[in-house]
């Protein structure tokens, strides 16, 4: 996801792998199968890991339907499984993406019927094999889909809001705001939960992946079960204690038993709590503090008619007199009502909730005391 390149490839430096390369809303790594096989596993701002098998320039859709022709299918599948195609395209030669998705499946299914007298069919939910094209200018790169669902489908997910925040965009937030893994850790806003489960997973290295029940890997003709077991278990064996505080709360009554049911479907309840209750009447918690996040209304469809500059005036207001010593966080995309916070947000970064371009903001919350010597700091500063 836009924003979350750097992340990503931090990810991939903290399970060993080295040969990382960041690119356009993607991050590229080298690696043999196990290191396939614990990427799916254990990556939290991945939405998808795709093995690259071949390259070639393409002129038009004849072209394409050629060249994935000639690419040797019958290694990758059989006849009687199934496949699915996805394109992404930035090329001024072609407009459709759905029409050479279909050149594309014309392009394998006559290959096996070519061979074979009989060809494996299409199944758009979850084929045995799922092959992305991306067209870029004349280059069109073939992978093959190791995921199958997205990997933002964490599987722990049993009731949302209207509109819930994606696994991978909450998982990243979390990782963006520096949280130490430790501190408290409070989400203002929780909705359905998501930010503050990711937060547990975070902070007891629960890998993302351990709730799925299957990759798109293990339908391969190469899936290795002995090693996959493997990688499993070792990821898993390093699961820790680690309880750190974390609360959220949810001022729909009917929002907050949904979160309740999600962090109970996620096996998180002992360490998990949620307050169906205002954010401005939340209680600060015992123990250190840490990391407040909110993802407020924006202003957009079902919250449209509320009054978005005073409940973001309330956040600005519950920020100072309450959450002093915390490093909060928020995401919106409505930038116009973020003023009536009435605090400077450093730094602002951006990134997308859905369609939305947002900005993710830090506020520093010093207590009085603090504020003051910051600013005698300052001073003497300019004294000098």
């Amino acid at each position: 996801m836009f924003g979350l390149e750097n992340v990503l490839a931090k990810e991939l430096q903290e399970l060993g792998i080295e040969e990382v390369e960041i690119l356009n809303r993607a991050v590229g790594f080298t690696g043999d199968l196990a290191t396939l096989y614990k990427a799916n596993l254990c990556l939290r701002t991945a939405l998808r890991v795709l093995v690259p098998i071949h390259s070639f320039e393409v002129r038009n859709e004849q072209d394409l339907y050629e060249k994935i022709k000639v690419m040797a299918w019958e290694d990758y599948m059989d006849v009687d499984d199934t496949l699915g195609i996805n394109c992404s395209l930035n090329s001024p030669l072609f407009k459709h993406s759905q029409f050479l998705e279909q050149k594309t499946k014309d392009a394998v299914v006559d290959r096996f019927r070519d061979k074979y007298a009989r060809r494996p069919s299409v199944d758009l939910t979850f084929p045995t094999l799922r092959i992305h094209l991306f067209i870029n200018d004349n280059r069109c790169i073939v992978s093959l889909d190791s995921s199958g669902e997205s990997l933002h489908k964490r599987g722990y997910r049993d009731k949302t809001n209207v509109a819930p925040i994606n696994e991978v965009l909450a998982a990243g937030l979390v990782l963006l705001s520096g949280w130490d893994k430790k501190s408290n850790f409070v989400d203002g806003m929780c909705g359905s939960a998501t930010i503050l489960i990711e937060a547990a997973l975070i902070a007891a290295n629960i890998p993302a992946g351990s709730y799925k029940d299957l990759f798109g890997f293990e339908k391969w003709k190469n899936f290795d079960k002995e090693l996959w077991d493997e990688v499993y278990d070792e990821a898993m064996s390093k699961i820790t204690d680690e309880h750190p505080i974390l609360i959220g709360c949810e001022i729909s009554k009917n929002v907050a038993r949904k979160a309740i049911i999600n962090v109970s479907e996620a096996n998180l309840r002992h360490r998990i709590q949620i307050e169906n209750c205002d954010f401005a009447d939340l209680a600060v918690p015992e123990g250190k503090a840490g990391v407040l996040i909110l993802n407020p209304p924006y202003g957009e469809r079902m919250d449209k008619d509320e009054d978005i500059n005073g409940l973001y005036k309330m956040i600005g207001d519950t920020f100072k007199k309450k959450w002093a010593g915390y490093q909060a966080w928020v995401i919106t995309s409505n930038m116009e009502a973020a003023k009536y916070i009435h605090l400077t947000p450093k730094p602002k970064i951006k990134v997308f909730n859905g369609a939305l371009e947002c900005r993710f903001m830090r506020y520093e919350l010093y207590d009085g005391t603090r504020r003051k010597d910051k600013l005698a700091a300052k001073e003497e500063e300019k004294d000098k």
